[in-house]
């Protein structure tokens, strides 16, 4: 680890070498300047973390000083010290931004103290900075690759909206990239330095959810040994992601509707009230106006989370956009796993826009990342993809129907030459119907023992 540079800008000589000396006695590099020009062009040459100074000074004073190198490099700490100490003086160098302010003479070990503190803060500065640059590198609109006019708009949208506060409901299938969507959305706002708390609402049992997002208060129920903060705390100043937000059950709702237009909650188990400032983005892979009208979901929950609305397409409506998905999932995995594949043939290129992607991007990603590990090609060539891509053929196959036929038997024969180019697969079939699979199995329960048309 690098040694932390500190600059000493001091006019007496043995105040200047005495504190030089102190800080190299304990591991610091040192630097020393006898004024403030002098100790501005060595800040200029040098990567100086620290800088001490003195108040008065000839040819540049110490608060000239500290302004102008906030002004060049404002992660630099200062600390001033001054035999003349005023209150005026101390207030005029701390809306500078200096880090404090001492008077001479200078107890050794306060200043030592108060170098380690302001290394410290710079330190976490730094850290802070850095990690908030790597995540909006990983979380930038580059990531979410879509040149298709359905993306641009999405992108054009989510620029508009992330610097404000206001609900943001994301409704996609299965793998479009809803979360992708909701941390490029905080991580261009101007809480992106604060939280980002998700929660999975269908991988929560009814019996622990509210324990889960509002938390609880010990002996709140059998297991409660200790008070747990819930994901609303946690998200405090930054954003809550509800994922798969239809799976709340309706108790549920009730008390997040209360969040939402009161921002105030309890704990389970507790009656303190509890503030919290948060931006929520929900999303699901459903029609909630839908769950609305089955009751499933409340009308007034569902308005105050589509504030916003976002609909992402699925792969199947922006075909357009494969290619660049594949070229950049190749440059992914070739960065991760070290290999060096150069890109795909023109026939699997073909096979894989024609491929009707159910599980979308994530299916996509899988697949490319599975040919690569197990084949390490240079090109991808059709050998190399799953079997069942290779088996696939779209078929847009038509099914005539007499004029005056039932439309019960019209509807059972769609249901079932659709299951039949589904090979069974009621999944894909239901997303081509679109209806709900659930919709399928009693169709089919209906349908037994009926003779086909």
């Amino acid at each position: 680890m690098d040694k932390k540079v500190i600059l000493i800008v001091e006019d007496d000589p043995h105040v200047g070498e005495s504190l030089r000396l102190l800080f190299k006695k304990k591991g610091y590099s040192t630097l020393l300047a006898s004024n403030g020009k002098e100790g501005l062009h060595v800040f200029r040459q040098e990567m100086v973390d620290l800088m001490i100074t003195d108040v008065v000074m000839p040819k540049m004073g110490g608060l000239e000083l500290l302004e102008a190198v906030k002004g060049l490099r404002p992660e630099t700490e200062v600390i001033v010290i001054s035999a003349q100490g005023t209150i005026e003086k101390a207030v005029q160098a701390m809306k500078l931004g200096a880090f404090d302010f001492i008077e001479k003479p200078i107890n050794p070990r306060v200043i030592s103290l108060l170098a380690e503190r302001a290394l410290e803060k710079q330190t976490l500065i730094l850290q802070n900075r850095d990690l908030r640059s790597q995540l909006a590198d990983k979380f930038h609109f580059k990531n979410i690759i879509g040149r298709s006019e359905k993306m641009v708009k999405i992108f054009e949208l989510i620029r508009h909206i992330a610097p404000y506060d206001s609900s943001v409901l994301i409704i996609g299938e299965s793998g479009t990239g809803k979360e992708l969507i909701a941390n490029a959305i905080h991580y261009n706002s101007p809480r992106a330095t604060m939280p980002f708390i998700k929660v999975s609402c269908a991988s929560l049992s009814e019996g622990i959810i509210e324990s889960e997002l509002f938390g609880h208060e010990r002996g709140a129920f059998t297991g409660a040994i200790a008070s747990r903060k819930g994901r609303f705390e946690m998200a405090h100043q930054g954003t809550l992601f509800l994922d798969e937000v239809e799976d709340i059950p309706l108790s549920t709702q009730i008390k997040l509707l209360r969040v939402l237009q009161e921002a105030e909650f309890e704990r389970v188990g507790g009656n303190k009230t509890i503030k919290v400032n948060i931006r929520i983005i929900a999303a699901s892979n459903r029609d909630l106006q839908e769950a609305v009208r089955n009751s499933t979901f409340r009308e007034d929950l569902y308005y105050r989370l589509n504030v916003v609305n976002i609909k992402l397409p699925s792969l199947r409506e922006r075909k357009e956009d494969i290619p660049f998905l594949i070229q950049f999932l190749i440059e992914k995995f070739n960065k991760k796993y070290k290999m060096k594949a150069k890109g795909v043939s023109q026939r699997a290129m073909n096979l894989l826009m024609d491929y009707s992607w159910s599980g979308n991007v994530r299916e996509l990603e899988n697949t490319i990342e599975s040919a690569l590990v197990i084949n390490a090609p240079e090109v991808l060539d059709l050998q190399h993809l799953p079997q069942e891509i290779r088996d696939f053929k779209e078929e847009q196959e038509v099914i005539p129907f007499k004029i005056g036929t039932p439309l019960e038997d019209m509807e059972r024969e769609m249901l079932l030459q659709t299951l039949k180019a589904t090979k069974g697969n009621k999944q894909k079939a239901a997303k081509l119907l679109g209806i709900n699979v659930r919709t399928i199995h009693r169709k089919i329960e209906e349908m037994q023992g009926k003779p086909s048309p």
